[in-house]
């Protein structure tokens, strides 16, 4: 029965409702329901990300898997690294449902989840019970009612550093009151710093450096970008992932675009895809970004690294595409990259960045 479930087409499973829907991929994917690709990657999709080596530069975004329930089946669903979270040191039940609303009209998603989820310790005991092979990221955040939100986050470097390839610090969700202050240059300056030093703690202790990725929002005024990402090249982050959901709303259809929340999808693929290759401007190419936000084909895949990607994360794309859509971005890549005579898709990096970045907000 539950090999059936993967015969069910993205179709069918809308009939489900948004957060049902989630349950029943998760479960699915948990026993093996979903077939495992079996045929290496193409070595042009190799791809380098601070220090990182991963079979290619694919991986769902933060979110889908919040409580490390299924990271290695993602990885042989045929994704290059997989990220879970966003995890906090305390469970907590997430805002009121219903939360999550599908937009039909426009190929997207608006969620005011509020960062639900069982905690570190549940997280932890999972991640420690899988097999040491893949690179796994972990995605952590700080608790709604945390009276120190920063020490959150040290918290999660220190839980979960022997067992994490990567950390995401997740300043950008907007269904946390309070959370994107954190983005305010002296606020985040603070942050980076004790989230570094308490890498410094663990490395001092012999261990091996584990790269810290900041995730921004989409919804930075243009006039403060800048600022924001003076800190992170200051104190030498490993790297930037732009972006979150956006609070914007302009050129929407459907119904459902009047809820509150963070809006995901299709709609969001202009804007994300401008502040990338803003940021990428920006930062001078040397700091690897992974590129978020309205990716549901091999050409918006493509547009993301020619604007300053290195790697790719996907989640609302899934969810109107199907897990077909890891294979079609692969072919789409390694064509490109083969047409520009170009040894890894790496190299197609940024190399429209400039054209994006002069591209206003508001496709």
């Amino acid at each position: 029965m539950l090999r059936k479930l993967f015969e069910l087409t993205p179709k069918a499973l809308r009939l489900l409702a948004p957060e049902e829907a989630h349950e029943v991929t998760l479960k699915a994917l948990e026993f093996g329901a979903f077939p495992t690709s079996h045929a290496p990657d193409d070595p042009v999709l190799t791809t380098d990300f601070a220090g990182l080596s991963v079979p290619n530069p694919i991986g769902i975004a933060a979110g889908f898997d919040k409580d490390a329930r299924v990271p290695d089946a993602l990885l042989r669903l045929g994704c290059g690294f997989s990220e879970i979270g966003t995890v906090t040191p305390l469970p907590q039940p997430g805002n009121p449902k219903p939360r999550v609303f599908r937009l039909l009209e426009d190929r997207g998603v608006i969620n005011r989840l509020g960062f639900n989820n069982g905690g570190h310790a549940a997280a932890l005991e999972r991640l420690k019970r899988r097999p040491n092979r893949g690179v796994v990221g972990v995605n952590i955040g700080a608790n709604k009612d945390s009276s120190d939100r920063i020490a959150d986050y040290v918290r999660g470097i220190s839980t979960f550093y022997d067992v994490a390839s990567y950390f995401t610090i997740n300043i950008s969700s907007p269904n946390t009151p309070g959370l994107r202050d954190l983005q305010d240059p002296a606020a985040l300056s603070d942050l980076v710093q004790r989230v570094m030093d308490a890498r410094a703690e663990q490395m001092r202790a012999g261990k091996t450096k584990r790269p810290l990725i900041v995730k921004l929002a989409p919804d930075i005024p243009e006039g403060d970008l800048e600022a924001v990402i003076a800190p992170l090249i200051t104190l030498g982050v490993d790297g930037i992932a732009v972006s979150n959901t956006t609070l914007a709303r302009a050129g929407l259809r459907d119904a459902n675009a009047r809820e509150a929340g963070g809006l995901s999808g299709r709609p969001v693929f202009h804007r994300a895809t401008v502040m990338l290759a803003r940021v990428h401007q920006i930062t001078g190419g040397n700091i690897p970004l992974i590129g978020i936000g309205g990716i549901d084909s091999g050409e918006a895949a493509l547009a993301k690294i020619e604007a300053g990607a290195t790697l790719l994360q996907l989640y609302t794309g899934m969810i109107y595409e199907g897990p077909a859509l890891i294979g079609d971005i692969k072919r789409t890549l390694t064509a490109a990259a083969k047409r520009a005579g170009a040894a890894s898709v790496s190299d197609l990096t940024g190399r429209r960045s400039a054209e994006w970045a002069a591209k206003p907000l508001e496709g």
